[in-house]
């Protein structure tokens, strides 16, 4: 193949303006997958925890064949807690299709998506135009006023407009409504028109950049990215040009056992790739993000990605309640600290590091969604831990403190809107637009310390009863804002191990919300519920009826309970106070006291 006959492009977007939809339609249309095989849908999506959240977690590729030019399509996450998978993509690619929901507009993870890609030439597509409530040219006027704001030139604005119903694989070229007779041509011929071939030099020595890694359970790490100069041939030797090198180490030289290109969502062995195309490389098992793949005659190192900063850290113990290591199968320091550093190898926006105790270390990334799937992750593979309340991290600019500002937007149902306001108010958050739309949604455009937001999804969800949709992005920093408000009652905890019994539970739950139902094993100092007053409160919910053979009607009564209040991983985290932890195994979730005995909790009070 001819190096001419490539094109390179990332979908970027907004969540949920159908990147994943797109890409799947993209790859029927050009017969990558034949008319009767069962495909699911967003077949991009392969990750469990991508399918059930209905998110992209991690970029991906896949290539089409479009007539004599091959298509690299990159998928990209929409969420800004994995920004860092947006900004290593960006590397990969010549042009980006910038996908809008003809309904919504342009929304902060647009502009947050679309400022990584400078100077890159763009495709605007307009997608699910066949909504009630589309306003397709608002929407473009929306897009215009984006770029404009971003700094764009005015050759940047010269994009090709496509409007699209990816869902059902029809687009049109400029704005309208596509017929039943259309396809997606117009967008595939959009791409090999405006996206450039890629500028290279296929004749210089070799220069290739890693920009995700991946494993095999037969070929081990595999590395991912882009040929930038010359050609890469299975066979050859190649040096690996890593940080060590550039501080004056010596680069690894290697025989490439292992080389494969993209072909439709899988991948196949190839002999050569020529400067351009995207490759994925197996036989360095040292390998990192970041790290240049050269001729060892002339090795010569591309500039390291750089992505940015962590804003959330929190600390990953080693569980150690009493009712640890019944379920899991990793349990110790060690198999934390190498399940976290096999994390940072292939996730370049987590951080890593040790704090005072071997037991617990530091883990610092980008948002609390993005922390929670890692721990969710690791449930899944059997690690049993105990994570601790998110925090924010501070800078000092100019001798003073600051912290991260995030910019959020939430799209409500109108009578939910005064909800949102209150909720913000004492979060330090400040509404910056508010704009009513025609189907009884309103969207509400909010700036507010990162801090003030670390449980405000679930506080929304509740209060809307689930109908708000709520995305943020990190805007920056702000000056300190002092003390948030955290939740409005103390803790309810066991004071001793045993079952659970419905008597019991049936005077407590009329003192506060309850975590636990009948029948479930507790420790001393696990918390069972929260108080309805602000101060801790210590219980016995394992106490049995005595047995009298005295009988009146009115106490031996059925017991009524209200059903508990079901512990997810995200609402523990956003629950707890800084003495407690969340206890995450692969079977339960539970909050409990750092110190779990009430005398040792007086002592270290006093």
């Amino acid at each position: 193949m001819s190096f001419t006959a490539l094109r390179n492009v990332a979908l970027v977007a907004h969540v949920d303006h159908g990147k994943t939809t797109l890409v799947d339609a993209l790859l029927r249309s050009t017969g990558v997958f034949s008319a009767h095989s069962a495909v699911v849908d967003r077949v991009m999506d392969s990750n469990d925890q991508e399918r059930e959240r209905g998110i992209t977690i991690l970029a991906k590729a896949a290539s089409v064949q479009w007539g004599d030019i091959k298509i690299n399509l990159v998928d990209t996450p929409g969420h800004a807690d994995f920004g860092g998978e947006v900004e290593r993509s960006l590397e990969l690619v010549d042009g980006v299709i910038l996908l809008v929901d003809a309904a919504e507009g342009p929304l902060p993870q647009t502009r947050y998506v679309l400022s990584k890609a400078p100077g890159l030439p763009a495709i605007l597509v307009l997608n699910k135009v066949d909504r009630q409530d589309a306003r397709p040219d608002e929407v473009l006027d929306e897009v215009y006023e984006l770029f404009m704001d971003l700094g764009a030139d005015d050759d940047d604005i010269e994009f090709p407009i496509i409007s699209a119903i990816a869902r059902d694989s029809k687009a049109i070229t400029g704005i309208g409504m596509p017929g039943d007779g259309d396809d997606l041509t117009p967008l595939l011929q959009a791409i090999v028109d405006t996206v450039p071939e890629p500028e290279v030099d296929a004749d210089g020595s070799l220069q290739a950049i890693v920009t995700n890694l991946d494993a095999s359970d037969y070929l081990g790490r595999l590395a991912i990215g882009r040929v930038k100069r010359g050609t890469l041939r299975k066979g050859d030797r190649v040096a690996l040009l890593d940080e060590e090198v550039l501080e004056g180490g010596k680069p690894v030289e290697r025989k490439l056992t292992g080389l494969m290109g993209f072909a439709g969502i899988g991948r196949e062995d190839v002999d050569e790739l020529r400067a351009g195309d995207l490759f994925v490389v197996a036989g360095f098992p040292e390998v990192e993000i970041g790290d240049t793949i050269a001729d060892p005659t002339d090795p010569e190192a591309l500039p390291r990605l750089s992505v940015d900063e962590p804003v959330l850290r929190m600390t990953f113990g080693v569980n150690t309640s009493p009712l640890a290591g019944k379920e899991g199968k990793y349990l110790t320091s060690r198999h934390l600290r190498d399940r976290l550093e096999r994390e940072v190898l292939g996730n370049v926006s987590i951080r890593v590091e040790d704090t005072d105790s071997p037991d617990v270390l530091e883990v610092s990334g980008r948002g609390e969604l993005q922390l929670a799937v890692l721990i969710e992750s690791m449930r899944r593979e059997g690690y049993e831990l105990q994570p601790s309340r998110p925090e924010v991290i501070v800078k000092d600019i100019d001798g003073k403190r600051h912290e991260p500002l995030e910019r959020g937007v939430c799209d409500v149902p109108e009578e939910h809107v005064g909800t949102v306001t209150q909720a913000l108010a004492p979060r330090k958050g400040r509404v910056t637009d508010l704009r009513p739309g025609d189907t009884g949604r309103t969207v509400i455009t909010f700036e507010a310390p990162a801090r003030g937001l670390i449980g405000f999804r679930g506080l929304l969800l509740t209060a809307s009863r689930g109908t708000a949709l709520l995305h943020t992005h990190n805007a920056g920093w702000m000056p300190w804002v002092g003390e948030l408000p955290h939740r409005q009652g103390g803790a309810m905890m066991a004071d001793r191990t045993g079952t659970t019994t419905a008597y019991a539970l049936d005077n407590l739950q009329t003192r506060g919300v309850l975590f636990v139902g009948p029948g479930e094993e507790v420790y001393e100092g696990m918390i069972i519920g929260e108080n309805s007053r602000p101060d801790d409160m210590i219980v016995n919910c394992v106490r049995e009826k005595q047995k009298t053979n005295i009988r009146t009607h009115s106490a031996d009564e059925a017991i009524k309970l209200t059903p508990p209040k079901v512990v997810t991983l995200e609402n523990a985290m956003e629950f707890i106070a800084e003495d407690e932890l969340v206890e995450v195994t692969p079977e339960n979730i539970r909050i409990r006291k750092r110190v779990l005995k009430e005398q040792d909790r007086r002592r270290l009070k006093r």
